[in-house]
């Protein structure tokens, strides 16, 4: 059960978590001993940023038709009890 609670499901939010920023030395030495290293970590966090701006566009998406959702509930809650 416990684990039930844990998993999310389609009523849940999406978890949208920001690549970290690659790292560039300020050695130009290191820069340059490090080039495939560093190039190969900018490269991965233009993809992942990438992946992070279309979970954020989903997200909001998901966040939108559920408030008009909720919206649309709440009016027929204030006809039921007739307000």
């Amino acid at each position: 059960m416990a684990l039930l609670i844990c998993l999310p499901g389609p009523s849940f939010a999406e978890t949208c978590l920001a690549p970290p920023r690659p790292f560039l030395p300020s050695d130009s030495q290191a820069a340059r001993d490090y080039v495939d290293l560093i190039r190969g970590d900018f490269e991965d966090y233009v993809q992942d940023i990438q992946s992070y701006f279309r979970c954020l566009e989903m997200e909001r998406a998901r966040a939108f038709k559920e408030a008009r959702e909720v919206s649309e509930d709440y009016g027929r809650f204030l006809q039921l009890v007739g307000d």
